[in-house]
């Protein structure tokens, strides 16, 4: 590893996962290597069932590895208690998931602003931040909306501000457009990137379009277990 002050923003080191199934034992993840750096775009392109969702998981703490370390700004995560890790993915974890995952009782401007009131921002200072991110990402007139009154483009972007509404360093997005059709699945996509570079994040990005992921700093794949770059 690198001096704390030159640190990837999430570096993962050796980490593997598996799985049993029956007497088998099934390896997921096989030694896996990777970088992050602030500001940098990462695509993770692999088929269903190759991994994805479970290094993103892992990098995201929610789930361990069976071996290596997870490191998030220099800082290994393994031994740290619960609340520890939980700290972590309040203050420098940001998700963004297929489903939008949205509480549909709360309007937009209210799921962006909950996350940051939960980790003590006054209601006034919430409130700023998330019309701030919402009216950036195109959305200024659609805050009062709840979930149910907005488009599937619109929900997933409202995922994409409550995701980074806390300012977080690393940005973890599992298929965020894969429920919706090319023409949205491009804007969000366009508006997540966007976000990513005005934002300084270090993001990283499961999905299954490689035009998309060419539009990324990196791209990476998952072949028996083991991360490759890709050209």
């Amino acid at each position: 590893m690198m001096a704390d002050n030159q640190a990837p923003v999430l570096h993962l080191d050796r980490v593997e996962r598996h799985y049993r199934q029956g007497t088998a034992t099934l390896d997921i993840l096989r030694g896996v290597e990777l970088s992050a750096w602030v500001g940098q775009s990462i695509a993770l392109v692999a088929p269903s069932g190759a991994g994805k969702s479970t290094l993103l998981h892992i990098a995201g703490l929610l789930e361990q590895p069976d071996a290596g370390e997870v490191f998030i700004e220099g800082v290994a995560t393994s031994g740290l208690p619960d609340s520890g890790r939980t700290a972590l993915r309040r203050t420098s974890i940001g998700f963004v998931f297929q489903a939008h995952r949205l509480l549909m009782e709360f309007s937009a401007l209210e799921n962006v602003m909950l996350p940051q009131m939960i980790r003590g921002l006054s209601r006034a200072q919430a409130r700023t931040r998330a019309v701030e991110l919402l009216a950036y990402l195109g959305l200024g007139e659609r805050i009062e909306h709840r979930p149910s009154q907005l488009s599937g483009g619109e929900q997933q972007r409202v995922a994409i501000a409550r995701a980074v509404a806390n300012a977080p360093r690393l940005l973890l997005a599992d298929e965020p457009t894969g429920n919706l059709d090319p023409h949205t699945a491009d804007h969000v996509f366009g508006a997540l990137t966007q976000l990513v570079q005005a934002s300084g994040l270090a993001a990283i990005v499961a999905t299954h379009n490689l035009d998309l992921a060419a539009r990324m700093d990196r791209r990476v794949t998952l072949r028996d277990g083991m991360l490759v770059e890709m050209e």
